[in-house]
């Protein structure tokens, strides 16, 4: 393993599953120039049981993979892991995009992958990761909001519904937490595309829909409004 280039670890493990083999090669090479290390699979059932198998900071995922295709891999992933999951798409076709994103991916990239594109998103959904799993332990009630049933621990990082704690996704954490930080203001798309995923361009705005869609089944749909032509409000 090469030395830590441009902010990544030997210490991160990244799951790469992609049937291309061309392709499956140079992302993973240049992921370990990066300084991370990666296991690769070539098909949807070997990814899952490679996943099973070992610790995954992240996974990179082809939609089109034989036996379990991208998007069955990433439902079943999410029954039991919020790793983040960046989906990759050969056409960047809309279904393809929007069905990953429904299955519980974070975010996408189109191939043929752009390298700094893909490794500032994976710098990205990682930092988003480390920031949930390493925030301190709430040591009072001053940062606990409640909204009616929901509970938000900024601190602690816990959400619950009715007194049931309920595990979101890093991405869908961050979500939420600029929704809770700015009850009945609308946050425009564009905005939450810039403070949630770290979008420094125009991004996709289906990533934000989509995130909101799951966090609403999670949380409860009337929490947070959409303002038509503009973005989303948070309910006090």
């Amino acid at each position: 393993m090469g030395q830590n280039r441009g902010g990544g670890s030997a210490s991160v493990r990244i799951l790469l599953v992609e049937d291309d083999e061309t392709i499956r090669r140079s992302v993973g090479m240049v992921l370990e120039r990066y300084g991370y290390e990666v296991s690769a699979a070539p098909d949807g059932l070997t990814g899952l049981e490679t996943f099973r198998d070992g610790r995954h900071d992240l996974l990179l995922l082809d939609v089109m993979l034989p036996f379990l295709d991208g998007i069955g891999l990433c439902r079943r992933i999410r029954e039991t892991s919020q790793a983040p999951i960046l989906m990759m798409s050969a056409r960047g076709d809309a279904l393809d995009v929007v069905a990953g994103l429904e299955a519980g991916a974070d975010d996408y990239v189109v191939k043929p992958v752009d390298t700094t594109v893909l490794v500032a998103r994976i710098r990205m959904l990682l930092r988003r990761a480390t920031f949930a799993a390493a925030a301190p332990e709430a040591a009072d009630d001053g940062g606990v909001l409640t909204f009616r049933d929901l509970t938000v621990d900024t601190r602690g990082l816990e959400v619950r519904v009715d007194g049931r704690l309920v595990a979101l996704t890093p991405t869908e954490l961050r979500l939420l937490l600029e929704f809770v930080a700015a009850p009945g203001v609308v946050l425009e798309r564009q905005r939450l595309l810039r403070t949630v995923w770290d979008y420094g361009w125009e991004g996709d705005s289906r990533v934000v829909d989509l995130a909101v869609q799951r966090l609403r089944k999670k949380i409860g749909a009337d929490h947070i409004e959409t303002a038509r032509g503009f973005g989303y409000r948070f309910r006090r």
